[in-house]
């Protein structure tokens, strides 16, 4: 087929190229060729999306021009949408991918595994052909193999426990399958010798670790102390697990973000209460109480204030000094709260700041630099820049911020680096002492831990 004819057909919105993509997918295996040249062609007008919709909906026919294209890509963006392509083929049966698992390029045995990971509990009869890709070279491959296992579920935990007990199958196999396992099920699916194994390993990892920045989103809180023990009481935590600071914000993260959509108090289930840090002990996560209280409240907005000042006071009271910080991936928000001995002497909170402007007195911690909701860039500052050209905003922003002595704007963990710990920014000059520890919270206790893979 004529590619310059094809290009044109194809050129236009989704709605307006749909009759076109409808006949090209008629056409079948004979057109295959000619639309994945389009494609493949960063310069051609057409959106990838449309040409990738044309193949996905031939199916089986594109399915080793894909692999190949995929594996011969000169460039990331090729490889990125032949492989996106590749994985999402509309086929009835998925042991056409079959092959693709012993391909020679990491990137095809990824995409053949994501194929069998969108079937979900319907690709258990092809676990045994996953298997192996759990110990893969790629560790790409390696985490999708652990993804397919944890969409297919349950009926998959027998190979993996089987597995489990094979050492035939290889240190990295059976590592891949111990992952596997806790990704479907928890630390608590896990059996007896495998929970060991994890704990001999994090006691391994622990001789060594050295601190790491953190991502921060979500909230923490930051207490004056050493006394883990005082700190687990006074959140009312149990049943608490030595973990590595990786496996602490893992499961911090993984909490905030992705949680197990089958466990009825995922996000208020365990907390991670970091070793002594510099003096502070930190808290990532939220007690079974204050969670549902502002959950249960008529303005989760206005609940949460209260109950964070309420926390900070309590700690405060308790230990001295106790701060609490929140932080966003997803957009600006930012806020913090800072008690000493039993009162709040600042909180603010990007959203409320904006909407309803900021009455309390600043905190010293806060000096030299703009709060979050402050402007301090003349009205006229970027009028002739245009908003699409980011490179002369860029450019014209760091101009007036210089000649005018703007300061720089502050956020949560700038004020925690001030006070106490800024959790994105620990490294080896961290002093560290004791260890961290999951624990449980109320709901935790009754509920268990919820499921997804940690590292360790």
């Amino acid at each position: 087929m004529d590619t310059e004819l094809l290009t044109e057909s194809l050129s236009g919105s989704w709605d307006l190229t749909r009759s076109a993509r409808d006949a090209l997918v008629e056409q079948g295996e004979a057109v295959v060729g000619a639309v994945l040249e389009v494609l493949c062609d960063e310069q051609s007008p057409v959106d990838w999306t449309v040409s990738a919709d044309v193949l996905c909906r031939i199916g089986e026919p594109a399915l080793l021009p894909l692999a190949q294209a995929t594996a011969a890509a000169d460039s990331p963006e090729i490889a990125r949408r032949a492989g996106w392509a590749l994985g999402r083929l509309k086929v009835d049966d998925p042991a056409v991918y079959e092959p693709l698992l012993k391909h020679a390029h990491p990137r095809v045995r990824s995409e053949a595994l994501f194929a069998f990971q969108t079937r979900g509990e319907a690709a258990v009869r092809f676990v045994d052909q996953l298997v192996p890709l759990l110990g893969d070279p790629d560790p790409e491959v390696r985490r999708r193999a652990v993804w397919a296992f944890q969409a297919v579920g349950t009926a998959g935990v027998p190979v993996l426990r089987r597995v489990r007990r094979r050492p035939a199958a290889g240190p990295r196999v059976r590592a891949g399958a111990l992952e596997a396992l806790a990704a479907i099920s928890g630390p608590d699916g896990l059996d007896a010798g495998d929970q060991d194994a994890w704990r001999r390993l994090t006691r391994m990892k622990l001789l060594t670790e050295v601190p790491e920045g953190m991502h921060l989103c979500g909230s923490w809180y930051a207490v004056s102390t050493t006394d883990q023990d005082a700190v687990l009481e006074a959140f009312d935590l149990g049943s608490p697990q030595p973990v590595t600071l990786r496996t602490g914000a893992a499961a911090w993260n993984q909490d905030h973000h992705d949680g197990d959509r089958t466990h009825p108090h995922a996000a208020c289930s365990r907390v991670f209460v970091s070793p002594a840090l510099d003096g502070w002990t930190l808290v990532f996560g939220d007690s079974s109480q204050d969670t549902h209280r502002i959950e249960d409240a008529d303005d989760e907005d206005e609940a949460l204030p209260l109950v964070v000042r309420e926390r900070c006071t309590e700690l405060s009271r308790r230990f001295g000094s106790a701060q609490w910080y929140g932080m966003s991936c997803g957009d600006g928000w930012t806020a913090w709260c800072i008690a000493e001995d039993g009162e709040v002497v600042r909180h603010y909170d990007t959203d409320d700041a904006e909407e309803n402007g900021d009455d309390e007195p600043p905190h010293p911690a806060e000096a030299g630099y703009l709060l979050p909701h402050e402007d301090g860039f003349p009205e006229d500052a970027f009028d002739d820049v245009s908003p699409t050209d980011s490179d002369a905003f860029t450019t014209r922003y760091e101009q007036v911020k210089e000649e005018l002595g703007i300061p720089d704007t502050c956020y949560a963990n700038d004020i925690a680096a001030r006070l106490s710990v800024d959790p994105g920014a620990l490294g080896a000059h961290t002093k560290t002492s004791g260890r961290g520890v999951l624990a449980l919270t109320a709901c935790g206790r009754e509920h268990g831990h919820p499921a997804g893979a940690l590292p360790v």
